[in-house]
């Protein structure tokens, strides 16, 4: 037994083929799983791989000191000059 259903205009979707859509959208998941599988393969049975860790983790550590500067630095200059003339836009005339 088929129901039918009507999507749009002239197109209609059966139960058997959203059930084939789901399967093909199963399978195209299963498949980039597996190639995301083989490349974790293969990046695991690469000869440097103890170099390849440690200058990921020095460059991660540079990029958290990079945030930690950015961070401790305070208020960029155009941002200061920008809460300036805000400050001055707000101000009653002849409180320069």
């Amino acid at each position: 037994m088929r129901r039918d259903e009507q999507v749009g205009p002239g197109r209609t979707v059966t139960a058997g083929d959203a059930l084939l859509l789901a399967a093909g959208a199963a399978e195209l998941a299963a498949d980039g799983l597996a190639r995301a599988l083989g490349r974790v393969r293969e990046l695991l049975n690469r000869a440097d791989l103890d170099e390849l860790a440690t200058e990921g983790r020095r460059e991660l550590k540079a990029r958290g000191q990079l945030v930690f500067d950015r961070l401790a630095a305070g208020p960029a200059h155009l941002e200061i000059l920008a809460q300036h003339a805000a400050a001055r836009r707000t101000a009653p005339a002849g409180d320069d």
